[in-house]
């Protein structure tokens, strides 16, 4: 129950390749996907973890070798949180950065296709922030946790003439 099966090097570079497989695997699924599970992702998940056990542990099923592949899981996630906040770079290439999806009332076609949204999906967006018409929007963005920020038109809100810096310092 408590000696391992293989060597615990094996384990833990094991569980440190899967580690990185999976959040590589979850960072190209994109913002939306992250931002809105639903139950068929919530589905993969736990088909993903069962999948990718054996891959961690190998043919090792003892208690230890259970514990030491999800010490290793804790550690590289606090390691990589770590170095994401005081690492700049390295945040962008984790998380991504907001996408423009309208911008002075114009829906940005292009940045749809490339996120994988469609009109139907940013209009229930709007909707929820109680816009009506694209024309009413001054901003919408796609935040990297998945969000839709809206921004309307007229009221309080100035204009925003350079939306890229003001983005790329949000």
């Amino acid at each position: 129950m408590l000696s391992l099966g293989v060597p615990a090097w094996e384990i833990i570079l094991r569980a440190a390749a899967v580690y990185l497989a999976v959040l590589l695997g979850l960072r190209l699924s994109g913002k939306r996907e992250l931002g809105q599970m639903t139950v068929f992702d919530l589905v993969v998940l736990l088909l993903l973890a069962n999948a990718v056990q054996n891959a961690m542990v190998g043919p090792d099923t003892s208690l230890t070798g259970g514990i030491l592949a999800a010490g290793v899981l804790l550690i590289l996630n606090a390691g990589v949180a770590y170095l994401r906040l005081r690492w700049r770079p390295l945040r962008r290439v984790l998380e991504g950065s907001p996408t423009l999806l309208i911008l002075h009332g114009q829906v940005l076609e292009r940045n749809l296709r490339r996120e994988s949204l469609d009109r139907e999906v940013l209009e229930t967006a709007l909707r929820e922030h109680g816009v009506v018409r694209v024309e009413d929007v001054e901003m919408a963005v796609l935040e990297i946790d998945g969000s839709i920020s809206v921004i309307p038109t007229g009221g309080t809100t100035h204009r925003i003439r350079h939306p890229v810096k003001f983005l790329r310092h949000a």
